[in-house]
């Protein structure tokens, strides 16, 4: 016999004892049960006295609480156990805002949990969830679902194998594979969470976003949906496909309501334009985007190296400005071009459709081409400018204090070059052309130049190295992996 503590109550219209097992009551008419603060009422019962146990048929409400309830069609209840089993074609489960909808639902009492193992939907406020099995704990408010799961609202809808989702944080936790997409942007991890009221994510493992035309990949990241704002943090990849950009590093961030992204910490960035690739390598790379994802500049601080087939470059920091098409280069920039080295305290240069346009090199200007092992054609200046046509060099003008060192060549009966004597010049400006092979041809000074031709062995020590003479083929990246070698 269960403890007299423990026996269900109950009150009906109508009742009499089962003829065929006299523990069992039969109750019709307006039947309700009490047991240990649950109130139960049905069209009619069964009461087993010796079990304690109450099976119910038709119009089955269960008041839990004062905000929890159950309706359904048939019941099972253990009073010893306090477990509730209710089927029907709908049966509700009500905690405040939050609906549970299933065929069979069994509700633990002593966990305040509710179970179902085919199929159920679940409501709270505009939010809904499925699954082919989970629970709900009443007391902690919160879901546990699985197999096939989907939750989704107005803005959102979230795919994925497990979740736990609470209805009072609003946020949804997930360890498997999990998709969340919205009107803007699709979301992939396989560890974290998602707040359905603030629209932000996070996530540990896998981590993968697409935005209109651009994608994050890294190890964690955090992401605000309705700013359009993330943070990536290890193996960061940020890929534009509407510019075709992509920057990789340890760290990053992209804000597309202000239409920016940055990479930092070993920073690298690739572009590809008229099928050729830069690539480029700082601490730190800006890329700023207009609202339509069109590129304007990126800006790259501290360490810069870059590399293209035709040419490579270093200095501190770079600006470009692709509106204008502008690539500016501060703080002892290095410019290599086939065989030339050239160098200024800023290098600012233009491109246009065909390429290269003008390149301006601004105070301690200084360019060189290696002749041989020890000997050097040498253009140094105060200023200097670099016209170009249809992307090849066509003259250079050195301005203010300009120096030239030219060591003239001519091939022998084999071909090979022989050097024949070493034309000095000094002038206020010097104007060089470059021939189609792009080596130096005619040369013009002007205002008062001093122009002498000496023999090869008998050149003045100081125009074998010019004031400011430092060659740096060690630091020219030879191939793009070259760009993180400072």
């Amino acid at each position: 016999m269960c403890d007299a503590q423990k026996l269900i109550e109950y009150s009906s219209g109508m009742g009499s004892r089962d003829p065929e097992n006299a523990n069992v009551w039969v109750l019709y008419n307006g039947v309700v049960a009490r047991h240990e603060g649950m109130k139960l009422e049905s069209d009619s019962a069964h009461y087993d006295t010796e079990e304690n146990s109450f099976t119910a048929f038709g119009n089955i409400i269960i008041t839990l609480t004062d905000t929890t309830l159950i309706f359904g069609d048939r019941l099972l209840y253990d009073g010893d156990t306090r477990i509730v089993d209710i089927w029907d074609d709908t049966v509700v489960l009500v905690d405040g805002r939050t609906h549970l909808i299933a065929n069979h639902i069994t509700y633990e009492r002593n966990r305040a949990t509710a179970y179902y193992t085919e199929w159920g939907r679940g409501t709270s406020e505009n939010r809904v969830l499925i699954s082919r099995q989970g629970q709900y704990n009443s007391e902690r408010k919160e879901f546990n679902i699985y197999n096939d799961v989907v939750l989704w609202d107005s803005t959102m809808r979230l795919e994925t194998d497990t979740l736990i989702y609470n209805t009072k944080t609003k946020t949804a936790c997930f360890e498997s594979p999990t998709y969340m997409y919205s009107d803007s942007s699709t979301i992939y991890s396989e560890l974290g969470n998602y707040n359905t009221e603030t629209r932000f994510a996070i996530s540990y493992l896998s981590s993968h976003v697409d935005n209109q035309g651009r994608m994050i990949d890294c190890d964690t990241l955090y992401y605000d949906e309705a700013q359009r704002y993330g943070k990536a943090y290890g193996h960061v990849i940020i890929v534009d496909s509407v510019n075709d950009i992509t920057c990789t590093g340890r760290y990053g961030e992209t804000n597309q309501e202000n239409n920016y992204s940055f990479v930092t910490d070993s920073a690298h960035v690739l572009f590809v334009d008229k099928g050729d690739s830069l690539f480029l390598h700082a601490d730190t790379v800006y890329v700023i985007t207009d609202t339509a994802n069109h590129l304007q500049t990126v800006r790259a601080n501290y360490r810069v190296k870059l590399f293209r087939r035709d040419a490579q470059a270093m200095c501190d920091s770079a600006f470009y400005n692709a509106i204008d098409s502008v690539l500016y280069m501060y703080q002892n920039p290095v410019i290599w071009y086939e065989h030339y080295q050239c160098s200024a305290d800023t290098i600012v240069m233009y491109h246009d459709t065909t390429g290269m346009r003008m390149a301006y090199l601004y105070s301690d200007c200084f360019a060189m081409q290696q002749v041989d092992l020890d000997k050097f054609n040498q253009l140094t200046g105060r200023n200097g400018v670099v016209h170009f046509a249809d992307g090849e060099p066509m003259y250079a003008d050195i301005l203010g204090n300009a120096q030239m060192v030219y060591y003239i060549t001519e091939d022998d009966t084999l071909g090979h070059p022989q050097l024949m004597g070493v034309n000095v010049g000094m002038g206020t400006d010097i104007r060089i052309y470059f021939d189609s092979t792009r080596a130096p041809g005619r040369v013009v000074a002007y205002d008062k130049p001093d122009m002498k031709t000496y023999p090869v062995m008998r050149v003045p020590e100081e125009f074998k190295r010019l004031q400011g003479f430092n060659w740096q083929p060690k630091r020219r990246p030879r191939r793009p992996e070259d760009i993180f070698e400072w």
